[in-house]
């Protein structure tokens, strides 16, 4: 539990990291760049995952652009304290379900509990953000969607990672491909663009690249050791490390009703640990 908790700490760092710059395709593409410097030094001092998950490794290096790409169309335009919440309160429920069908976890009545009070805080964050006069749609559909890519991911990962014999090794490997991937294709669009970005905020990559390989690894690393769904869900209280960074350092406007989502949020966690 403390690992997720950690992971989730360090996931709301690099998402507010992209949401603060004037251009999260720049930004995007410079975290990611920096996953894959990050992560090709760390892969030198770890075995190679076994060949038993080199098909999921192959699917989640598909998956993972998407990922970034819907994130980049989400948050231009929408606020960090919407787009967030909407985006990672829905995955668990859809992770949770997949994971029902297609592996057969079945989580105890007190592990639905927790994922549903998750969703549910989450979700009370989002209705207070779309009531505000900066609401925009568009970047809530985006967010949708990538929910969906969450979920497929998940799923795809976590059994990827038990697979693995080395959940750090796995999630390396597939940081520095997607990284490549991403990196490849931006630079056939906006070459100068990029290459002036990344090497005027390298230290702004470097950083959100151990933070996102960090958070990863030790999501996964969780998932070898309990069921999908349930660390899925408990990796969504990055909602209130988000929700402070939004308030801090974004200096978005903060409700009461966003201290009851974080107050509820905090109960899912709890029930997902107690039940």
């Amino acid at each position: 539990m403390l690992a997720v908790l950690l992971g989730a700490a360090l996931h709301a760092s690099w998402n507010a990291l992209v949401k603060s710059g004037s251009d999260p395709f720049l930004d995007t593409v410079l975290i990611t760049t920096g996953i894959a410097g990050v992560t090709a030094v760390v892969l030198m001092f770890l075995p190679l995952p076994h060949p038993a998950s080199w098909g999921c490794l192959s699917v989640s290096v598909l998956i993972h652009p998407a990922y970034f790409g819907l994130l980049v169309l989400a948050y231009q335009g929408g606020e960090l304290s919407l787009v967030y919440p909407v985006m990672r309160g829905t995955a668990p429920v859809f992770t949770a379900l997949l994971t029902l069908a297609v592996l057969g976890e079945r989580p105890s009545w007190g592990g639905w509990t927790g994922i549903m009070l998750v969703c549910g805080g989450v979700w009370l964050l989002a209705a207070d953000s779309a009531s505000s006069k900066g609401f925009r749609l568009v970047p809530v559909v985006f967010a949708l969607l990538n929910a969906g890519v969450i979920a497929g991911g998940t799923l795809v990962d976590g059994f990827g990672a038990r697979v693995s014999g080395n959940a750090f090794s796995y999630t390396g490997w597939m940081l520095l491909l997607t990284g490549v991937i991403i990196f490849a294709g931006s630079i056939a669009w906006r070459r100068g663009a990029v290459i002036r970005h990344i090497r005027n905020r390298w230290k702004m990559g470097f950083v959100g690249g151990a933070c996102t390989f960090a958070s990863y690894s030790l999501a996964l690393w969780a998932m070898t050791h309990a069921p999908i769904a349930l660390v899925a869900a408990l990796r969504e209280t990055s909602i209130i490390f988000t929700g402070i960074a939004a308030l801090l350092i974004l200096k978005e406007k903060f409700s009461p009703l966003r201290y009851v989502s974080i107050a509820v949020v905090t109960a899912g966690a709890v029930a997902i640990k107690v039940f």
